[in-house]
């Protein structure tokens, strides 16, 4: 005779799905378990601070190197004899007379223009060689025209430039070269004065101010008869050869 299940109470008909299950809640248990923490409490103390009685309590304030005060002033003391003495000394006054002298005032002495002592002052006037009467007069210039004295004055700076050039070698052989504009006055003696130069480098510069002092002594220049300063100007050109 074979017997016969029932399928409704077959257990193994479900046993892939208790396992699947099982096996989750041993998973789930054993996760708990190592996640799960515990603390020692024996060791932990607590304290509890409590402030009302040191608020209440009052603090003594104390002094510390505190100066005394000043001692008061003493008023200040009186004489008891006091003397008054009368002013009897009695003050001139002193009357200043005017030093100022009015028209009603009359004239007691008379001075003459010749008891004035005149002294005559040199002023020094500067005139420019273009419009002076008399030129300067260089030596070996004195006689001619004032066309041929002018003419004569050029030509003796010149040839007096051209007599005294030297080329500094310190500008030779640095290559240094160029026009040196050179202004000078020739004064109401006839001496070379306030020399004056423009030019590239110092040492051209000085070069062509050399050569301005060495000019001689002249006639001066006269305006209206009357010795004057005439200031001149002349370019000295500095010019390298190769």
């Amino acid at each position: 005779m074979q017997v016969k299940k029932n399928p409704e109470v077959d257990v193994s008909r479900n046993s892939s799905l208790y396992f699947a299950i099982g096996l989750n809640l041993m998973l789930l248990s054993t996760y708990l378990m190592f996640e799960y923490k515990s603390y020692e409490t024996d060791d932990l103390v607590v304290e509890q601070l409590q402030l009302d009685d040191f608020a209440d309590e009052d603090i003594e304030i104390i002094n510390l190197n505190t100066p005394p005060p000043p001692p008061p002033i003493a008023p200040p003391v009186v004489p008891e004899d006091i003397k008054i003495v009368e002013d009897v000394v009695e003050i001139e006054e002193t009357i200043i007379e005017s030093s100022e002298v009015s028209q009603s005032d009359a004239i007691s002495e008379v001075v003459s223009v010749e008891d004035v002592d005149v002294e005559e002052v040199e002023e020094d006037v500067e005139v420019p060689f273009s419009v002076i009467e008399d030129i300067p007069v260089f030596p070996g210039c004195e006689k001619g025209t004032k066309a041929e004295k002018k003419a004569c004055f050029q030509r003796s700076i010149l040839e007096h430039v051209k007599k005294n050039f030297v080329y500094p070698n310190t500008a030779q052989e640095l290559g240094i070269y160029g026009k040196v504009y050179v202004l000078f006055a020739i004064d109401n003696t006839g001496h070379v004065a306030r020399i004056k130069s423009r030019g590239p480098d110092k040492i051209l510069e000085k070069e062509a101010e050399r050569i301005i002092k060495l000019l001689p002594k002249m006639v001066p220049g006269k305006q209206r008869g009357i010795a004057v300063t005439v200031p001149y100007s002349i370019p000295i050109t500095f010019v390298l050869r190769q």
